[in-house]
This record gives structure tokens, sequence and C-alpha cells, in this order.
């Protein structure tokens, strides 16, 4: 039996479709308030069958940091793909990201172990490798450094990670991913399928900071693949392309048939932009659009290797471009 956690976010409803393409059944844990129909809304971007394939799926009411149900979405499991994450840059929500991040993951960890789980496949990301001055490419061998890395959720993931890395010290192989910023379609509300909503209805602000991108579709691949493989205790970088903001901004306007975003925001428009953005948070209660760390992200310049996972697997990424003209095709459906 094949466990997967975190099953109706991006990652994860993508992964199940693959996953039952080639198994009958696959286990996936939800919890009670989680939306169900965004898996079957991508489902729908594969096949027209797409109901066939979600009551294929063993649904269990589970929450990684409750130990007590999620025992028992481990019954009979041979390998988990553990997807399950709370993403945030607001300081706010650091404790709520110990909690299900590294909390959480310990609690797949320790059940991996006492069920004796034959492989474990962890979704990290890029937030965890260190960015070196030293090397213009930044790859796995980056070592993380406490002393810079200070904001929470890269400490979080971290912190999940060092808790993956227990299991494989007890007998369970394990392969971790660490993606760039993933690209997909299906969920337009959040990550970074609300950048297509939001350039949809007129986005005018765009930066010049460079990070990694990768599609949904590769990750998925790639993690299949990984598990398939004799491979175990290794991590990958998992980024197509390094590409601007602008660039990206500007192809997914075009994409849409929208106007591109003309203001270029400055690192002083930023700072000042975060600091309203913290005030109004306060008085509304509301999650800040803008945050310290999001503001800085915008202006970094970070270059990402995928070259270890290229030459493991013998795998050829998507284009970016490519990935944005198809997730925009599927938006505007």
């Amino acid at each position: 039996m094949i466990l997967v956690t975190g099953g109706t976010g991006l990652v994860g409803a993508h992964l199940l479709y693959h996953l039952l393409l080639e198994n009958d059944v696959v286990r996936a844990t939800y919890r009670k308030n989680s939306d169900l129909q965004s898996v079957k809304n991508v489902f729908s971007y594969y096949t027209t069958n797409f109901e066939a394939y979600f009551n294929k799926i063993e649904w269990v009411v589970a929450d990684i940091t409750d130990v007590y149900l999620l025992e028992k979405a481990f019954e009979n499991v041979t390998e988990v793909y553990h997807s399950a994450a709370l993403i945030s840059f607001n300081p706010k929500d650091y404790s709520k990201m110990r909690k299900i991040n590294i909390e959480g993951t310990a609690n797949i960890v320790n059940l991996c172990i006492d069920k004796k789980v034959k492989k474990l496949c962890f979704v990290s990301s890029i937030a965890t490798i260190e960015k070196s001055v030293k090397k213009k490419m930044i790859d796995e061998d980056c070592e993380w450094n406490t002393e810079t890395n200070n904001y929470g959720y890269a400490i979080t993931k971290y912190g999940a990670e060092m808790e993956v890395w227990r299991a494989s010290q007890e007998g369970v192989e394990v392969v971790v991913v660490n993606p760039g910023v993933i690209l997909g379609a299906g969920f337009w509300n959040s990550g970074s399928g609300e950048l297509f909503s939001k350039i949809n209805k007129g986005l005018n602000f765009y930066a010049e900071g460079i990070t990694g991108y990768v599609a949904v579709t590769d990750v998925v691949k790639i993690m299949l693949e990984l598990m398939k493989s004799n491979i175990k205790n290794e991590r990958y970088i998992l980024v197509s392309e390094n590409v601007s903001f602008k660039e990206v901004f500007f192809q997914i306007a075009d994409g849409l048939g929208k106007k591109r975003p003309t203001i270029k925001v400055t690192k002083f428009m930023s700072a000042i932009a975060w600091r309203l953005e913290k005030i109004i948070s306060t008085i509304t209660r509301k999650q800040p659009m803008l945050t310290e760390q999001s503001s800085k992200s915008i202006h970094s310049i970070y270059y990402y290797s995928s070259e270890k996972v290229q030459k493991a697997l013998n795998f050829k990424f998507e284009l970016v471009s490519e990935t944005i003209k198809n997730v925009c095709e599927l938006y505007k459906k």
C-alpha cells in the first residue's frame, strides 16, 4: 500500500493521479476541512474519466500532528510520499509551522520506522539549501548555515529534513527532493497558482530577482522514478531553469492575454510596503500580502543547479516557458 500525505495540495494532487495510473488503490490523508474537489479539478486536467480515478483513492481523515489518527493511516503501508506542510513567510505562523513541518514529519518518520516502511520520499524545498556566496551555482553540497538562515519556513523545513534523515539511520530508505518554485494548475488561490490569478486580474508590479522554477509534473515524475529506483539516502534539487520574476510575470501575462506589469518594484518600495502590510495585518488580522522575508526574496538573485538529478535519472526538465504556456491554457479553461 502506498500512502500520500498532503494529497489535497498542489504536489499531492498531481502525484495521486500519476500513482493511480499504475496502482489500483492509493491511500491519502486529508484533514476534515480540506477541499477534495480541488483534487478532482486537477484530475480533470488529465482525463475526462477523473471521477473513476478519484474513486480509487482510499481517503483517510488524519492530521500529521495527530499520532492516533495517523497510525491508522499507516496500516499495511510499504511506501510513503510525504508532501504535507505549511508554507508561510509570516513570522506569526512560525510556531504553527514548527508543529506541522517538524513535529508532523517526526510523527511520519516514527511510524515509518515502527511499521517497517520500505521507502520514504520527502518533499522539501530549495529554502533549505545554503545560498553560498562562493559558488555561482547552488547545489546539494551547499550545507545549511544556521547563522544565515533565520526565517521560519526555511528553519522548519530544514528541521523536517533532519527528522527524515533520522529515518535513514533506522533502516528506512529515504529520498528527499528540494524543488524550486513549483508551477502547476489547479490551485489558483494559493502558492504560485495565485500568481496566475493576480496577473489575470491586472497585476501592475514586477521585480527582477532570480530564482529556480520547476513544473509540478516534473516534480512528480522525478519522485516516482526515485521511489522505483535503487537510489536511497540522497537529496536532489529540482529546478528546470533560473528565471527572473520579471520574465515569469511577463510570460504569464502574455499567456493569459493580459497587459504586462509595468511598475518595477525597488528595494525601497518593498521595504515600505511590507511595513505597511504588517500594520494592516495587525489591524485586520488577515494574512499580509507581503512580509519582510518575501520582500527580500523578490530582489535576491540565486542560481540553482539540478545537474545531480539529471545525471542520476537521465532526466530532462520541461522549459519554464512551456510550463507557463500549459498552465495558462488550463487557467483559461
